[in-house]
């Protein structure tokens, strides 16, 4: 397999299809667990790969509960400090139809590595309003903090190097689920 800078790359199945579905059940029995039901609860799912896991965690609830908990995009592009948006933050990256005052907002993400990505699903979480709390919870958890940011709910902890990458895929965006540790080839 060629990387996108042309350098062979070495792929390893972390996690199957159904490793997939029992972790997103895991975490869904785990927000119940912690947050005592469903009550008040809202799931942020971070573009592009987390909004379809959020979605999947609601439907997971609404089986064990019977409660319809919304579900929400999070487009964390405007408050990127890596790759400047030309406009800056605004409504657009929370839509205003899902409240979070007082709420307690589960963020959901694909893998949490550097801790950026969260930093900036806090921001724009506070320009929305001011929930009762923030929780997050990632499929995979990497490592290689920035900054002093850690998850509620992991789905797998995974240790790497820098060169190492985590894809994600999911049936709603790649045509299927799976998680691969990509490395660099010794070509």
């Amino acid at each position: 397999m060629t990387g996108t800078n042309g350098r062979a790359t070495v792929e390893k199945s972390i996690m199957t299809a159904e490793d997939v579905g029992r972790v997103l059940s895991r975490i869904a029995h785990q927000i119940l667990e912690r947050n005592k039901g469903a009550d008040g609860l809202v799931l942020a799912g971070v573009l592009t790969r987390g909004l379809p896991m959020a979605m999947r965690v609601a439907g997971k609830i609404r089986a064990l509960e019977g409660v319809d908990v919304p579900v929400t995009c999070l487009d964390l592009r405007p408050y990127r400090d890596d790759s400047p948006s030309e406009a800056g933050p605004s409504a657009r990256a929370f839509p205003a139809s899902v409240e979070v005052d007082g709420r307690k907002v589960v963020v959901v993400d694909d893998v949490l590595f550097t801790g950026r990505s969260a930093r900036c699903a806090l921001d724009a979480l506070t320009h929305a309003g001011r929930p009762r709390l923030v929780q997050l919870a990632a499929l995979v958890d990497r490592g290689h903090r920035e900054l002093p940011i850690s998850a509620d709910y992991v789905g797998k902890n995974l240790p790497t190097s820098w060169a190492e990458r985590v894809q994600v895929r999911l049936r709603e965006v790649d045509g299927r689920d799976e998680v691969v540790l990509i490395r660099p080839g010794d070509a």
